[in-house]
């Protein structure tokens, strides 16, 4: 009797499980032929002078991704898109045009550039329809590796393959160490069914967790490959253009040095073992290659170590040889310099309070209870879930749960503690150019969905101060602050850029899911 009750209980949740992904996926759109759509070309690099000016275009095209030929969508032909390099100072003017299916905008990412060409949709411009052009005016004052992507629908647009960096040369020819080579390196995935991508188009999906992929990509290919010559030091200059996924980036064989993140230089250079991103992180990093040979460029989590592609060295010896100079991890008294006029500021209170939490309520249950669309998937408002080891999700573990969830059935929230005001409800962050905001941002480890959260302040740079109390001994300058579930992180912001702008979570769908607010500087 038990067995058959228990059957028929399975039975019911299978059913329920059913309707509600239907539900979630009756909307899309008839899915269109690829056999049309040129091919995606190999991706190109530019480089821009002070007052150019460049024209960028959004596309649909076919790629071959194991086997099977997707639909997506590319910046002139190729994804990622150009690799855009301009000098330290310089300002250059960008023309594009949308050719895609669906409005879009271009988010000129840590790049810190005047409000009006930020790229936020209903806050500094309206959207850019199919068919419409928009001019963007570019100005770059901080050396580094800063990225470009959509900021409307960033879930479906982003994830099919718009997104391209910006190199930024330094000034000082001095900056960076001397090394023998470069390479920019795109981290992302991509979830593909036997028919492509599947979206939702009229509201986003997988917002409990994010769209994680289950196929890998290094500049859009599957199998990446490098060759360098035996002994030669090689600057990587990485970005994860992720919806979700966090990348740990390991060259087994190789020596790895971490000198750079988001918007430059480390206080001082460490040797490390492999280097954590969260989605839309950046990290640049030096690598020595010993001898001839192969080194798999690897992505490590808890459980498992991932193949992304292979860096081979050759018998060809570099030259220079530049060993001795890789194996001093220098201090960056530039870098100590600039942190210098903020340091008064660390151990004092918080001026703001952010907690990061997710509240499911409003979708047809009774109060204490959470209810997905469809009918499924109840949940109490007591119970919630444990914080993932770590308080990083390193995969999709909720399946249909995480699919069915849509914009519409649950908000990501940050919450203001001082007035208890969430998201675009927020409307007392004001301030002026030349305040140092300190802001506590408490991941909590008691939400009903606890995940780690990278969250992105545009227009500005700050420094990660302390995580749980524990002092940051090696600063950098950064515009995203990656922050583990439990985890509570002080920054401290420097208000420089005036304008009206965002800080949000730079998980695509939670930022679907209403996980941003505005702030103004004046």
């Amino acid at each position: 009797m038990k067995n058959s009750v228990k059957m028929i209980g399975l039975v019911v949740l299978a059913v329920v499980i059913t309707f509600f992904i239907y539900l979630s996926t009756r909307n899309q759109p008839a899915r269109v032929s690829v056999d049309a759509l040129p091919v995606a070309e190999e991706t190109q690099s530019v480089t821009l002078k002070d007052g150019e000016s460049f024209e960028l275009s959004a596309n649909p095209v076919k790629k071959t991704i194991n086997g099977q030929t997707v639909k997506m969508l590319a910046y002139n032909g190729s994804i990622p898109g150009p690799l855009i390099e301009v000098e330290q100072g310089a300002e250059v003017t960008v023309h594009f045009t949308n050719n895609t299916d669906i409005a879009t905008t271009i988010h000129p990412h840590g790049v810190r550039v005047e409000n009006a060409n930020d790229g936020v949709p209903d806050v500094t411009q309206a959207l850019i329809q199919p068919g419409q052009d928009f001019t963007y005016a570019l100005s770059f004052p901080d050396a580094g590796v800063y990225w470009y992507h959509p900021h409307f629908r960033e879930d479906y647009a982003q994830e099919l393959g718009l997104y391209g960096n910006f190199l930024v040369k330094p000034s000082d020819d001095a900056y960076w160490s001397a090394v023998n080579g470069e390479a920019v390196v795109f981290l992302d995935d991509i979830l593909l069914d036997k028919n492509g991508a599947a979206f939702n188009k009229e509201v986003a999906d997988h917002t409990l967790m994010g769209r994680f992929g289950n196929v890998m990509l290094v500049n859009g290919s599957t199998d990446y490959r490098l060759q360098v010559p035996a002994g030669a030091v090689e600057r990587f200059y990485l970005t994860n253009a992720a919806n979700t996924r966090p990348f740990n980036i390991a060259i087994p064989g190789a020596k790895l040095k971490l000198v750079g993140a988001d918007n430059g230089k480390y206080e001082k250079e460490t040797f490390v073992e492999s280097v954590l991103l969260g989605p839309s992180e950046r990290a640049i990093v030096e690598a020595y290659f010993p001898k001839a040979g192969a080194y798999p460029f690897v992505h490590r989590t808890p459980g498992k170590v991932y193949t992304l592609g292979t860096i081979t060295a050759d018998e060809a010896v570099a030259q220079p040889s530049l060993s001795a100079s890789f194996n001093m991890a220098r201090l960056n008294s530039d870098v100590i310099a600039s942190i210098d006029p903020f340091r008064a500021e660390f151990n004092r209170a918080p001026d703001k309070v952010l907690r990061l939490t997710l509240n499911m309520r409003g979708m047809g249950g009774p109060a204490g209870t959470h209810q997905m669309q469809g009918g499924g998937m109840m949940m109490d408002s007591q119970m919630g879930m444990s914080a993932p080891a770590g308080g990083i999700e390193w995969e999709d573990d909720m399946g249909a749960m995480n699919e069915g969830s849509t914009s519409q059935t649950l908000v990501w929230q940050l919450r203001d503690e001082a007035t208890g005001a969430v998201n675009m409800d927020i409307h007392d962050w004001d301030f002026r150019v030349g305040d140092r905001v300190k802001v506590r941002v408490i991941n909590d480890a008691h939400s009903m969905h606890p995940m780690q959260h990278p969250i992105h302040f545009h227009g500005q740079r700050f420094l990660i101060l302390s995580r749980d109390g524990q002092k940051e001994t090696n600063m950098v300058w950064k515009d995203t602050a990656f922050i583990p579930a439990g985890q509570t992180v002080d920054l401290l912001i420097e208000m420089s850029n005036p304008g009206i702008w965002m800080a949000h979570c730079h998980i695509s769908e939670h930022l679907e899911a209403g996980m941003m607010l505005q702030y103004r500087v004046q």
